[in-house]
């Protein structure tokens, strides 16, 4: 059997969503594991709607995620154009191509009038379908009104029976015609509808397996139908399920970011969405395992491993895989990628690429274990650079109200000077030694300090953090709390119990 060819082919009605990226990484995965081929293609006859800066915005998306395509915008290849705007007359073709073969036939009906109808009968808790009104019509009555210039669609002429196919995910699935109206493929504007572009389109771009949503289950007997009739194979196909949010409704906005470029906006690493959305109604057939690589999914993943029961997005979950991902990153690699942030906020400096790289790699792995995502090592971390603008609150109130703590500071602070080797175990003997000194617990100075130096009531080991600020850093901040602490409560300075 030849490889097989796969398709992405979303509208640029909006940016990449969620539920759109996860389809376009099921097929790229199908068509790496198989040696296929991935097709792009654009779905952009929804004029009013589409527009470039969306295409640009789904491009970025892809690359974002490492989904390249072989053929589609940018890249070429033998079966373009691979933008539907640019294929009208090959669709207006098609439609031509089922009048003359019997498959299809004019309707001169007025549209209104059938919206009309049709909301009535709903009205009225009613089913309408199209009667056939233009079916019925002689070859003289088409003649007379194609000689007059009456606009008209093109229908497809429903045959009777049942049209049935074998669903990669779901197995066989079959279809009563008679439900199925006389369904339009060319409008009276002369634009197809969605079932004739994207048959035409995957007819003349060679697909062999549709690997779409499964709220596409509705439109398949119409397409396959379109397949026989206009004399093409039709294609294998696997709908895979819905993305659900945690309160197990169709994934929205109101669910969060959708967009999957915000969410590289909020520090997700591509390679961390990567993963979670692989895993989003799939699966590797390998037990507990979650965590893979982009080269691990694509050597494991199988059509057979789709779920037929809907996924939920767990935003949580996210953030462990970002997490997980964050901490098997090289320490250069977050350097490049964090470099952006650190500029942005004004924290970055180009010694961190030269004499204190390897100190700018120390702070990295030692912030990595508590960040899920990439921005949480510049907030967390933003006292390695910068002294604190000021204390927590809530860790002042719990853990500074020691009456003297502030004369304890300083002698702290003092004894901080002559530290030889400033080296994290140097450190830790030297604070609790001046606790010793002074009679109080060295709790209270290591509270102390984890404040004074971080701002924060919780950070990574205070002495591995000391040891990484530096020792002048650290007497400077030492010395700016003792003088909150005595602005806040004067006689915080007396050493008396």
């Amino acid at each position: 059997m030849s490889a097989p060819r796969v398709r992405f082919a979303p509208s640029p009605t909006g940016y990449l969503h969620v539920g759109g990226a996860r389809t376009a990484l099921f097929n790229w995965l199908h068509a790496r594991h198989t040696g296929g081929t991935f097709v792009l293609r654009i779905e952009d006859t929804d004029m009013e709607r589409s527009s470039w800066e969306m295409v640009a915005g789904i491009l970025d998306g892809m690359r974002w995620l490492g989904l390249d395509w072989d053929e589609g915008p940018e890249v070429g290849g033998p079966h373009g154009p691979y933008f539907q705007s640019e294929r009208l007359d090959r669709y207006r073709s098609a439609a031509e191509q089922l009048v003359a073969s019997g498959h299809g036939y004019y309707c001169y009906c007025n549209p209104d009038e059938i919206k009309a109808k049709r909301e009535a009968a709903e009205a009225a808790g009613q089913s309408w379908s199209y009667d056939r009104t233009c079916a019925a019509l002689s070859a003289d009555e088409v003649a007379a009104r194609e000689a007059a210039g009456a606009p008209r669609a093109v229908r497809f002429r429903m045959p009777a029976g049942t049209t049935a196919y074998d669903d990669a995910v779901h197995g066989r699935i079959e279809f009563d015609n008679a439900v199925i109206e006389d369904f339009v493929v060319l409008r009276s504007d002369r634009y197809p509808t969605y079932h004739l572009s994207v048959v035409v389109d995957d007819i003349d771009m060679r697909i062999t397996e549709v690997v779409r949503g499964d709220d596409h289950i509705s439109n398949t007997p119409k397409q396959v139908l379109l397949y026989e009739a206009l004399g093409a194979p039709v294609p294998r196909f696997a709908h895979v399920p819905l993305i659900l949010g945690p309160d197990k409704r169709r994934l929205s906005k109101r669910h969060g970011a959708t967009s999957v470029m915000e969410y590289e906006r909020q520090g997700f690493l591509p390679e961390a969405m990567f993963n979670f959305l692989a895993l989003l109604g799939w699966s590797p057939g390998e037990g507990d395992r979650e965590l893979f690589t982009r080269e691990q999914l694509v050597e494991a993943f199988s059509l057979d491993g789709i779920a037929s029961s809907n996924a939920v997005f767990n935003p949580e979950k996210l953030e462990w895989f970002n997490g997980q991902h964050i901490a098997r990153l090289g320490g250069g690699e977050i350097i490049r990628r964090l470099k952006p942030a650190l500029v942005e906020e004004g924290l970055w400096s180009d010694a961190l690429e030269g004499e204190r790289r390897e100190w700018f790699h120390q702070v990295i792995e030692i912030l990595k274990p508590r960040a899920k995502k990439l921005r949480d090592i510049v907030e967390q971390g933003r006292y390695f650079f910068a002294d604190p603008a000021g204390y927590d609150e809530a860790a002042v109130v719990k853990h500074l109200s020691a009456a003297g703590l502030a004369g304890h500071l300083k002698v702290w602070a003092d004894a901080l000077a002559g530290v030889e080797p400033f080296s994290v175990a140097a450190i830790e003997s030297a604070l609790r030694a001046c606790a010793e000194t002074q009679g109080i617990k060295a709790a209270a100075l290591i509270h102390a300090t984890r404040i004074a130096v971080t701002g924060q009531g919780v950070s990574p080991g205070v002495f591995d953090v000391v040891a990484l600020v530096g020792r002048e850093p650290t007497m400077r901040r030492l010395t700016k709390l003792q003088q909150f602490l005595v602005e806040r409560r004067p006689s915080a300075l007396s050493l008396e119990p």
